[in-house]
């Protein structure tokens, strides 16, 4: 959720930040519509609250001096006229009261809705646009030559006995395998890999749940425009596509002590995925799936801490892709596909052959406060306030993606794939051959 302050001073830089993102511009001046009517409406009504409890305070004077004036034998009338009116403006005020905390409470729920509607505000130097109008900030790697025909990664897994789609499909449906043989060692070692990249890193790691609360969700930002979560519907819990939310929602409603620095994170974890809007794309192998493990990394800085913390994810990014000795490229990923959530947001692709294309294997994204304002999560400043944190978010490695890239750059005319050094001492071999 974007700072409501920051709409209000500059509501010329959320309408740039909108348009940059192919979104709808007058969300702007529907959440500042939508914020003064909330504002007038809780002042009236703590207006006529106030009111109300004079009014109550009175009806318990009028009362006193009724009974004073029965015991002393005093005449009456006029003082239960007095009362009965005190009771009758107390009755007309509570009716305004509650009509008033009804209005204030919708003017609060149509704000809520239209502020979250608003993507958070991209960081200057975004690129504009959709999927397409991303800039490439470098590459790195030749990319391979054969003098063979080569495989894709699907042909090569079934050579070398380590993925089997035809199971998977008859156990669980479309876009689910098996991982057999070297092909789950290999899972487990690029997992064991990241793992020790990120020990090696100073961050902290922890076993996460794969299933959350809405609130949780919808902390991330994963419910505001995706229809690509899985709900469990019985026990309203979403099943995560990313151990991001779960990371996110470790902190919840907490005031952090950032005093020796930003926290840092990282969980592996099984992630789910409906891909939906993707069919017809990659329907062949293990590119697009609906199940797979990943290890991500997570941190919680100052705000302004975030871009150096940004900037250092994606050095861990490279470092893994560097050890797996990957050709790849380091995108800036335009507005339009950065999702409701970043402020910016780095990919690294690796070459993929038999495609003739990079492909996305890792992300990191730089969100600012907009998840922590959703989460409450807080830090003291050095003055002695609150303010909200900055969190940040960053893939290490998928377990079958960099399969993919792994396989059809590695491979050799027999059919066999050469292991990158970072991974042998997991697999305790050099080369995977065909069974």
């Amino acid at each position: 959720m974007i700072d409501i302050k920051q709409l209000r001073d500059n509501p010329d830089l959320v309408r740039a930040s909108q348009r940059a993102r192919g979104e709808d511009e007058s969300l702007v001046d529907q959440a500042l519509a939508a914020d003064e009517r909330r504002r007038s409406s809780l002042q009236e009504f703590e207006s006529r609250r106030s009111e109300q409890k004079s009014v109550s305070k009175g009806i318990g004077a009028a009362m006193g001096r009724l009974g004073a004036a029965k015991k002393a034998g005093e005449p009456t009338e006029e003082l239960e006229r007095a009362a009965q009116q005190a009771r009758d403006d107390a009755a007309s005020l509570s009716e305004d009261v509650k009509r008033l905390e009804a209005e204030a409470t919708e003017a609060q729920e149509l704000y809520d809705r239209t502020l979250r509607s608003i993507g958070n505000v991209i960081i200057d130097g975004v690129p504009a646009g959709g999927e397409d109008n991303f800039v490439t900030l470098e590459t790195v790697g030749e990319t391979p030559t054969f003098d063979f025909e080569p495989l894709d990664h699907l042909a090569l897994g079934e050579k070398l006995g380590a993925i089997d789609m035809a199971r998977g499909a008859k156990v669980s449906g479309s876009r689910f395998y098996f991982l057999t043989g070297v092909g789950a060692r290999l899972s487990q070692a690029l997992m064991a890999y990241a793992q020790q990249v990120a020990y090696e890193e100073g961050f902290s790691p922890l076993g996460v749940p794969t299933m959350v609360s809405a609130a949780t969700m919808s902390g991330t930002g994963y419910l505001d425009a995706h229809d690509d979560v899985y709900r469990v519907a019985d026990v309203d819990l979403y099943l995560t596509g990313t151990s991001e939310v779960a990371l996110a929602g470790f902190h919840s409603d907490e005031i952090l002590d950032l005093s020796d620095g930003p926290l840092r994170y990282t969980a592996t974890s099984t992630c789910y995925r409906r891909e939906a809007g993707s069919y017809g794309k990659d329907t062949r192998g293990i590119f697009r799936v609906h199940q797979f493990t990943k290890t991500e990394m997570f941190v919680y800085c100052k705000p302004e801490d975030a871009v150096a913390e940004h900037d250092n994810l994606l050095r861990i990014e490279r470092r893994l892709l560097d050890g797996l000795e990957l050709p790849y490229r380091v995108i800036d990923v335009a507005a339009g596909d950065l999702g409701g959530s970043a402020a910016r947001k780095y990919d690294i692709e690796a070459w993929v052959p038999t495609q003739g294309k990079y492909r996305e294997l890792t992300s990191t994204s730089n969100t600012t406060s907009f998840q922590a304002r959703r989460l409450g999560i807080r830090y003291r400043t050095d003055t002695g306030r609150t303010d909200f944190v900055a969190t940040l978010n960053g893939t290490m490695l998928t377990d079958t993606r960099p399969i993919v890239a792994l396989l059809e750059n590695n491979q050799q005319a027999d059919g066999s794939v050469r292991v990158p050094a970072v991974l042998q001492p997991f697999l305790g071999t050099d080369v995977l051959r065909p069974v």
